[in-house]
């Protein structure tokens, strides 16, 4: 029988000068159950640690009621559970949740809890910016800064899941907030292994979407290391000329060679491909796009999720008018492709990726 580890939970990793010698207990490198040991603690410890973690909710180690008393101060002075602060937290009419998260060294991130029936979906970062350039995403205008630890990644989740209450848990998962999840898969993995885990969040792998702009290479390495997820590849054009215009970096890559990747994910998968079509109006929504889309798509088991474009303060692109947005709609549905359009949630709130950092970014620099 083999055995299932335990979501690994330590390391020193990047934190403030105030804390230097503590290490982050969500970042995935073996340490805590030997560090218990020299503790003169058992290590199996480690699991009620956990638990407190991901199943109670726990925000402190002091909060961790059936550890021994004397542990949990020498958890606090060698670990840290937090390494973030909530700069900012927007809640929307429709129950949506937005936090803008800053990190340890002053950069911020978003992340966003969506209520909609019994689901309790969160849309997580995976970088500070973003690379791809897409020109109507406020996420990358001012390019990427870094790649998200594992960590942090944990600790969006665990920031959105304190929101619910204690009879509700996260059900599903989509990595589409700031940055190109598949530019650091190194470090997303291992966050969405932890989010899977019983002993973690134990959300089904099924329930976890990756959204991408398309980098053939990288869908490969998952389609070979960890097809399981659901891959969401953002299209927003069916030819070269206008995708390298909205997605510049489409310009070394190519629209069939997106989608050659994207079907090899789905041969090896199994998994129902889903492409992302932001609706830009005049730009991407005439009845010639949709028709270059249908052709496109053909013979593909895939679903098309139409995405009316959100405005961001600043840049020029515009919502969709009604009547675009239906001949576009009534073109696809005519012939047959599997469609369906994302309903707006949050738009008051600034729920775009992207958007409440700027935001937060341009008052700062308004008040100094």
């Amino acid at each position: 029988m083999t055995h299932d580890p335990a979501p690994p939970v330590s390391t020193p990793a990047n934190l403030p000068a105030s804390r230097a010698g503590a290490g982050h207990i969500l970042e995935p490198v073996c340490g805590l159950e030997d560090w218990l040991v020299a503790q003169g603690q058992p290590a199996w410890r480690g699991r009620a640690i956990r638990r407190w973690l991901f199943a109670g909710r726990a925000a402190a180690f002091a909060d961790m009621t059936d550890l021994p008393k004397d542990l949990r101060p020498r958890l606090e002075a060698d670990f840290r559970i937090w390494t973030t602060s909530i700069a900012s937290h927007q809640r929307a009419d429709d129950g949506t949740e937005k936090l803008l998260l800053e990190l340890h060294d002053g950069q911020r991130i978003e992340c966003v809890l969506l209520r909609d029936g019994e689901r309790r979906t969160v849309c997580i970062s995976s970088q500070v910016g973003c690379a791809m350039g897409c020109v109507f995403c406020a996420s990358g205008l001012d390019g990427v800064i870094r790649n998200l630890t594992t960590g942090e990644i944990i600790e969006q989740l665990l920031r959105l899941a304190r929101l619910l209450p204690a009879d509700e848990r996260l059900s599903h998962i989509v990595v589409m907030g700031m940055g190109e999840p598949l530019a650091n898969l190194d470090r997303l993995l291992p966050a969405l292994a932890v989010a899977q885990h019983p002993q973690g969040l134990g959300i089904s792998q099924r329930r976890i979407t990756i959204s991408t702009v398309g980098l053939p290479p990288a869908i490969d390495r998952l389609a070979a290391e960890n097809p399981g997820y659901h891959l969401a590849v953002s299209l927003h054009a069916a030819d070269d000329a206008l995708r390298t215009r909205l997605v510049p970096v489409n310009k070394a890559i190519g629209v069939e060679a997106v989608l050659a990747a994207a079907d090899r994910y789905w041969e090896t998968s199994g998994r129902r491909l889903t492409f992302e079509y932001v609706l830009l109006g005049g730009v991407n929504d005439s009845i010639d796009d949709a028709q270059k889309l249908v052709r496109l798509l053909a013979g593909r088991a895939a679903l098309l999720n139409v995405i009316p474009y959100n405005p961001v303060a600043g840049l020029p692109w515009k919502e969709p008018s009604s009547e675009s947005r239906e001949r576009f709609l009534a073109v696809l549905g005519d012939a047959g492709v599997n469609v369906q359009v994302r309903r707006r949630k949050g738009a008051r709130i600034d729920a775009a990726c992207g958007q409440l950092r700027r935001l937060a970014a341009g008052a700062t620099a308004r008040a100094e």
